[in-house]
């Protein structure tokens, strides 16, 4: 029965609408007919022909243009379809099997999603500065001005407090519970035991104790909140972490487990680069642009062009310098935070030194008895075989597979190989 469904797969009406509408194309501004051809437009092979084009000019445009942060979802989706029907055809899955499969790669391209928003976020002033990344930058500005936007309506909410929200929920509670209001007067006044009993005293005691019944009221219990509430977005991911990966370490999948590990040991690298382009960003907007000159174009096209002239040409220099070394960390940056998350995704899993083996102490190696473990781990199965090895190897091979010769890289590497002793023979002589 279940293999049956894969049948359902082939139901998918893949016209030119349905291809547009995939990748949010508007089909009103898009020619796809010569009336000068005598053709049948409602030929399934010119409507196919057709849909490829609006395809091709789409990716055509993404490319130009760049992404952002909707493109790259987009991408992330679509690889995820294609994934799943790998896993059902290639590989002879179940679709029960297969649904898991891609449910754990989700879930850890997922970890490494949130990061690269995170990342993209922090860049977003730097990301504007470069061309092919300027609508990243700018999708990045306004995911956290809608953030910020949210956060503050959060703090207004009131009794609409959201349910995952358990502490906003229970102050809201508290500081709603303890307050009556007189419907008459409209007074309102504080009903809670440690006030009734104040309310009791005498005029003596009570301006005795007053002053520091509304500091307590007033100030400390407002600030202990927000000290709580800080500390618990601090120690929140890290809370998680423990209770999936550790405590449910029997039903957490071994493939999350790495990949989140890994995630949360990689942001103690990651802090050291940051930083570092964050002084570097600063001394160019505070040091080096002030004496800078920059004259702005703009073109009958719309298109804005900046130039940068300085009187001093050293200035000149380091800030185009500056820009080299921006330009480069944050793509290197951008680039190896999406890789990880294409590995993740596809379930595979890759080396970085000293970083992996940390990973791989605390959540152990991966069990090779389970189809849900992912992809192979080919460092695990060679420090086992080689317990002598002095100096740590660099590269496995690429998803981990081993760097064992094949008809490809083999001829080439002896190729390499060889002239490289030829060579060195002639400088011996």
């Amino acid at each position: 029965m279940l293999y049956s469904l894969r049948l359902l797969l082939f139901l998918i009406n893949s016209d030119q609408t349905t291809i547009s509408n995939w990748f949010d194309s508007n089909l009103k501004t898009k020619t796809t007919l010569e009336t000068w051809q005598n053709i049948n437009v409602d030929d399934p092979i010119y409507r196919s022909i057709e849909s490829l084009k609006l395809l091709k000019n789409d990716l055509l445009q993404v490319i130009q243009d760049g992404l952002n942060l909707t493109d790259i979802e987009n991408i992330i989706f679509f690889l995820i379809f294609i994934r799943f029907i790998i896993l059902i055809i290639r590989h002879d899955l179940n679709l029960k099997t297969a649904t898991y499969i891609t449910c754990i790669g989700m879930v850890a391209g997922y970890l490494w999603y949130r990061h690269l928003i995170d990342i993209v976020t922090m860049y977003s002033q730097m990301l504007v500065k470069i061309p092919y990344l300027q609508k990243l930058g700018i999708s990045a500005i306004e995911l956290q001005n809608s953030s910020d936007a949210l956060a503050k309506t959060d703090m207004k909410l009131g009794s609409n407090v959201h349910w995952y929200n358990p502490g906003k929920l229970l102050y809201y509670g508290f500081t709603n519970g303890i307050v009556h209001t007189d419907p008459d007067t409209g007074l309102r006044y504080y009903i809670d035991p440690i006030s009734m009993i104040v309310s009791n005293l005498n005029e003596t005691e009570k301006a005795r104790v007053l002053p520091y019944y509304y500091k307590v009221y007033n100030v400390v219990i407002p600030r202990l909140f927000e000290t709580i509430s800080e500390f618990w977005e601090q120690l929140s991911g890290v809370a998680a972490y423990a209770m999936i990966t550790r405590v449910g370490k029997r039903y957490c999948p071994y493939l999350v487990r790495w990949h989140w590990t890994f995630l949360l040991l990689i942001g103690f690298v990651e802090q050291i680069l940051i930083f570092f382009l964050f002084r570097v960003m600063y001394f160019q907007q505070n040091v080096l642009e002030p004496n800078m000159v920059f004259n702005v174009i703009t073109q009958a096209a719309g298109k804005r062009t900046v130039t940068v002239t300085a009187t001093d040409p050293n200035l000149l220099f380091q800030f185009n310098l500056l820009n080299i070394i921006l330009i480069f960390f944050v793509v290197v940056h951008l680039v190896s935070i999406f890789s990880a998350l294409l590995h993740a995704m596809y379930g595979q899993y890759f080396y970085v030194p000293f970083l992996v083996e940390t990973t791989e102490l605390h959540i152990g190696p991966r069990p090779k008895n389970s189809i849900y473990s992912g992809g192979q781990t080919a460092w695990q199965d060679e420090k086992q075989t080689n317990l002598k090895r002095k100096f740590p190897k660099l590269w496995y091979g690429w998803l981990g597979r081993g760097t064992q010769e094949n008809w490809i890289t083999g001829p080439i590497k002896q190729f390499l190989v060889k002239n490289i002793k030829k060579l060195l023979s002639l400088f011996k002589k």
